[in-house]
């Protein structure tokens, strides 16, 4: 098993429940763990035997770019949903981090996880 890791992707959405974040995209980070069998990647060293990393980049970006949630909570459980459609991936890890939501603190975060059964 290996986990790959995506770190700190930035991406501008809609993500909140006051009017002013209803009306302007703002910048979220988006860090995802994904874990699958590279039993045959790691031996054949071919990509088309991997968990494309830039596919799930990619697509994150744009699902994220698209869509208008309220809440972290909603988002978080879309990007695992979307991430888990790869049937090859195991287990999902994604942390979204909302900067500047809070007056007195650096950021807010959420993290949700998934298994496959």
């Amino acid at each position: 098993m290996t986990t790959i890791t995506i770190k700190n992707l930035k991406v501008k959405t809609i993500i909140g429940t006051n009017s002013y974040e209803r009306k302007n995209k703002q910048e979220i980070i988006i860090n995802i763990d994904f874990t699958y069998d590279d039993s045959i990647a790691s031996t054949s060293d071919n990509l088309k035997d991997a968990v494309n990393y830039k596919e799930i980049e990619n697509t994150v970006k744009a699902f994220c770019e698209n869509s208008q949630f309220y809440l972290l909570e909603r988002l978080s459980t879309s990007l695992i949903d979307l991430i888990m459609e790869n049937r090859v991936i195991i287990e999902t890890a994604v942390q979204i981090e909302k900067p500047n939501a809070l007056s007195h603190s650096d950021s807010v975060s959420i993290t949700k996880t998934r298994k496959r059964a």
